[in-house]
């Protein structure tokens, strides 16, 4: 592939634009984020307006208050772990392209494949769960408001296509103000959140003990007939319901993804991308037991699968009911919007070294320096991902938390790839600005062994009637995240053994700026932030 030779005294390149030829490529996107807004993709898409609310359920009915209380803290320590590590990553190797192309440049081309399937497939799972999400509290909103809205299971879907069309057009044609929109989202997230809390502080009669709160223990999974003491239950149910916290905090990737776009990219999005973890974890478990202290009406939450709309509804009046889910279901909206731009970036980058068929089509970017069909790929591929959703029947949501379950493990085994290869460079790796120095390699060890188990948990039947071989297995009861994983791996591997491993050679150089790493950019190696 013919290169572009480097620009001249004529045409002089920033820090930002160097350290990108330097890694290979030229400054095609618009490089006009600031860091806070590389922060605020990630904390938006985070979203704990987002995910708090809509895997509530999946928390209540797997472990109960005990799995929110504790494990939310818990599990996010471990994430902020997978955070320190990928924000060195990201400081090193600030490109568009991000966890596949540190894979491919640590590792081999084989490396960097199957990260960016990895990574994309779970970008657009990620992308299509948030919006089917948003429109599961859309319908809900508007049954609230308006009696002759029935809030079916199909108005859903339809409201679901409308939503993700939405943040396709918004991410086409509001190229101009996506930045400031990112911005929006932090402030609507903060000041959003803080207002349920208070509403569910101050509005009920009654609140839920300390003793509920931090020991209760529900089994509504339907394994092990409702024990909460046995091996069941501590090994098996009680993990599942850690799928919130594991799945509310992703998507931090973002502000790797964006770092083209970001201006001072070595420091600012590995610092976005750890304190988009931290802040979200603290201010979402604040919300959680905001939730649990207002659950007085156990046996309504139980008929509602869990679902923590039954919650708003049973502890408040009608209006602050309706505040509730319409704050909600804005910050979602604005989370749905991040995910598109943070999924098109990565399919850009992904096509831009020729990985994806049709590259030449979703590679490019129009004058505004916007990947359109990026976007437009990108959208269509979470429309056709969460179908089944439409075959879904009343209960447990299958459908929803196995787009959910795709979007973690497809993420979370995408980190998985490049912090291993770290692990295995020791001191060859040459870091950035922002570094771990000589903790790389415990808490690079946590972070894969949690990956790895996470990634075993959340393949397994959510529901017994999910289980082949049950008197009750119901194909519509399955969680298809491993087929969906699997399918994936299964054909990029066919493909790559058959074809790729032939022509893809990893990132493509675009620039001949040779590859180099100033000493002097370097902090303490005992200093991580």
């Amino acid at each position: 592939m013919a290169t572009t030779p480097a620009p001249t005294a004529e045409q002089p390149m920033d820090d930002d634009a160097r350290r990108l030829a330097e890694l290979g490529y030229k400054q095609e996107l618009h490089r006009k984020w600031s860091g806070f807004s590389n922060f605020a993709i990630s904390f938006s898409i985070i979203s704990i307006l987002a995910g708090c609310f809509t895997t509530f359920g999946q928390a209540w009915n797997n472990g109960g208050p005990v799995a929110i209380s504790w494990g939310w803290p818990l599990i996010s320590l471990f994430i902020l772990i997978i955070g320190f590590c990928l924000a060195e990553l990201v400081s090193a190797y600030p490109t568009a392209g991000g966890i596949y192309w540190w894979a491919a440049t640590m590792g081999r081309p084989v490396h960097g494949w199957f990260t960016g399937w990895l990574n994309l497939i779970g970008l657009v799972a990620v992308t299509a769960s948030v919006d089917y999400g948003c429109a599961t509290f859309l319908n809900l909103t508007l049954s609230a408001l308006f009696d002759g809205w029935a809030g079916t299971a199909h108005q859903t879907f339809g409201l679901f296509v409308v939503i993700l069309a939405l943040h396709g057009l918004i991410n086409i044609y509001g190229h101009h103000v996506i930045d400031v929109l990112q911005n929006v989202s932090v402030w609507w997230h903060v000041a959003g959140a803080a207002a349920v809390v208070l509403i569910l502080v101050l509005v009920p009669d009654d609140h839920q003990s300390f003793r509920f709160v931090f020991t209760e223990r529900f089994n509504n999974s339907g394994f092990g007939d409702g024990d909460t003491g046995g091996l069941t239950f501590w090994f098996y149910v009680l993990p599942l319901g850690f799928l919130l916290t594991q799945y509310t905090i992703t998507g931090f990737d973002a502000c790797a993804h964006v770092s083209e776009e970001t201006r001072g990219a070595s420091k600012a999005a590995a610092q976005g991308l750890w304190r988009s973890i931290f802040y979200s974890a603290v201010g979402g478990w604040i919300l959680l037991l905001a939730f649990l202290f207002a659950a007085t009406d156990v046996d309504a939450i139980n008929s509602a699968g869990g679902f923590s709309g039954a919650i708003f509804e049973s502890a408040l009046t009608p209006f602050f009911f309706k505040a509730v889910i319409i704050i909600s279901t804005i910050g979602q909206f604005f989370c749905g919007m991040s995910c598109v731009t943070s999924m098109s970036r990565m399919a850009y980058a992904f096509s831009r070294d020729r990985a994806v068929p049709g590259w030449r089509l979703w590679s490019r970017v129009d004058r505004n320096g916007t990947p359109v069909n990026a976007i437009i790929g990108a959208t269509l591929a979470g429309l056709v991902l969460t179908l089944p959703a439409l075959y879904q029947k009343a209960g447990v949501p299958v459908a929803f938390y196995a787009v959910v379950s795709v979007a973690v493990i497809g993420l979370y085994l995408s980190f998985l790839i490049p912090i291993f290869l770290r692990l295995r460079m020791a001191d060859r790796f040459v870091p950035g600005p922002w570094t771990l120095g000589r903790r790389y390699r415990l808490l690079g060890w946590i972070a894969v062994i949690e990956i790895a188990i996470i990634s075993v948990y959340f393949v397994l039947p959510i529901v017994p009637a999910g289980v082949p071989g049950n008197a009750e297995f119901s194909w519509t009861a399955v969680n298809y995240a491993p087929l969906a994983i699997g399918g994936v791996l299964l054909g990029v591997a066919i493909w790559w053994y058959a074809s790729a491993r032939k022509w893809f050679t990893g990132p493509r150089r675009t620039v001949d700026v040779p590859a180099q790493r100033p000493a002097a950019d370097a902090a303490p190696a005992d200093d991580p932030a």
